[in-house]
């Protein structure tokens, strides 16, 4: 068909079909892509489709930068081959543990729905792997490279907390999730045994060893504060993010 040959009316419609076309492709671009201003860099984030992992939860995946996270913590009770990790309960029994264990904050599963299951190291390091196949927990480098994406440990912890006051509390109000990591407080399990600052912390495992006895993590706080960095004893529990392998 020739321009030249087309009427009045079919030149419109045509010119009407584009204008759609070209509105539905903006509509697509902003909806799954965000761009956001980091000082004189912007924040790129896309979002992708989801995984599931061995018991069948499913986590919405986010691209930030040119690594790809999920944006739940990890919720699954079975390692990638099948086997069951021990739901620990008791004190006692969890401060002498030296193998992978989990249990839910104040040993409660509506706390797991939300922020996800607490989780020691050796569960972390443990071969048989918790994230789901093609997934792993990330070393500290790999934490180092999402934080240093989003502005450094003074700037990354407000790109990455959940917007809003039902699970950060009041002093969130400088919470943006420009990445929409949505980082939760899930708070913590001490390595005796009792549950911290649900509500306050969240503490995410890096895979990196730091010792015999200890290993690296990350934490990020409701008072605003930088992104902490620390080495800790592997009987604590803490969450789990999981990053894709490249």
């Amino acid at each position: 068909m020739k321009w030249s040959n087309l009427n009045i009316s079919q030149y419109m419609k045509i010119r009407v079909l584009f204008f759609l076309v070209a509105i539905f492709g903006f509509f697509i671009m902003f909806r799954f892509v965000g761009v956001h201003s980091k000082g004189n860099k912007k924040v790129r984030t896309i979002a992708l489709d989801t995984v599931t992992d061995i018991d069948g939860n499913k986590y919405q995946t986010i691209a930030i930068g040119k690594q790809v996270w999920m944006t739940k913590n990890l919720n699954v009770t079975h390692y990638r081959n099948g086997d069951s990790i021990p739901n620990v309960t008791d004190d006692s029994l969890w401060s002498k543990l030296a193998y992978g264990a989990y249990c839910n904050y104040d040993n409660k599963t509506e706390n797991a729905e939300i922020y996800g299951r607490l989780y020691n190291w050796y569960a972390v390091n443990d071969p048989r792997g918790i994230c789901p196949e093609g997934w792993h927990v990330p070393t500290d480098a790999e934490w180092q490279t999402l934080i240093k994406y989003l502005g450094g440990e003074n700037e990354a912890p407000n790109k990455m907390k959940e917007t809003g006051f039902f699970h950060w509390g009041g002093k969130n109000k400088e919470a943006t999730n420009k990445s929409e990591f949505t980082a939760l407080p899930g708070g913590s399990r001490h390595k005796e045994g009792p549950f911290h600052n649900l509500g306050k912390h969240g503490h995410w495992w890096t895979s990196t060893g730091g010792g015999e006895q200890l290993a690296w993590y990350r934490s990020i706080f409701d008072e605003n504060l930088a992104m902490v960095r620390k080495n800790d004893f592997k009987t604590h529990g803490f969450s789990v993010r999981c990053i894709k392998d490249e």
